[in-house]
């Protein structure tokens, strides 16, 4: 690609490069580039117009504040309004077993059952059995 920018911004090697071409391929690659250059000129445009409706919006959105009494600090004070996660609280325990070290282990009921109540429904024990 810059070898390419290279050619096409170099007269001397622009003429070069286009020496084979006749008239008419010529023309045609003329109208091809000032479509180019006319669309790119069209969407400059088009930003700069936007750009300038943004900055009209700024303004007027500054008047009001002013007009309001509100400053920029005052909104940045504001709590977001994100969504809040689950206020933190465990769940209550449902179930307790004591392994043969004397060590009690609870479990909420919820997930993935602990090792050592799977072992012991394994072992024919009922979960009621360890309900609190």
């Amino acid at each position: 690609m810059n070898e390419f920018l290279d050619i096409l911004t170099h007269g001397r090697r622009l003429q070069g490069a286009v020496k084979d071409l006749s008239v008419e391929e010529l023309l045609a690659v003329q109208e091809k580039l000032a479509n180019i250059v006319e669309k790119r000129k069209e969407k400059e445009e088009e930003k700069q117009k936007a750009d300038q409706e943004k900055l009209a919006k700024i303004a007027d959105i500054q008047k009001q504040m002013e007009v309001a009494g509100v400053d920029l600090n005052d909104l940045k004070a504001l709590p977001s309004e994100k969504k809040k996660r689950a206020s933190g609280k465990k769940r209550p325990v449902k179930y307790q077993i004591k392994d043969a070290q004397g060590e009690t282990h609870s479990w909420t009921g919820i997930g993935r059952t602990p090792k050592i109540f799977k072992e012991a429904i394994d072992n024919g024990k009922d979960l009621k059995d360890f309900s609190i």
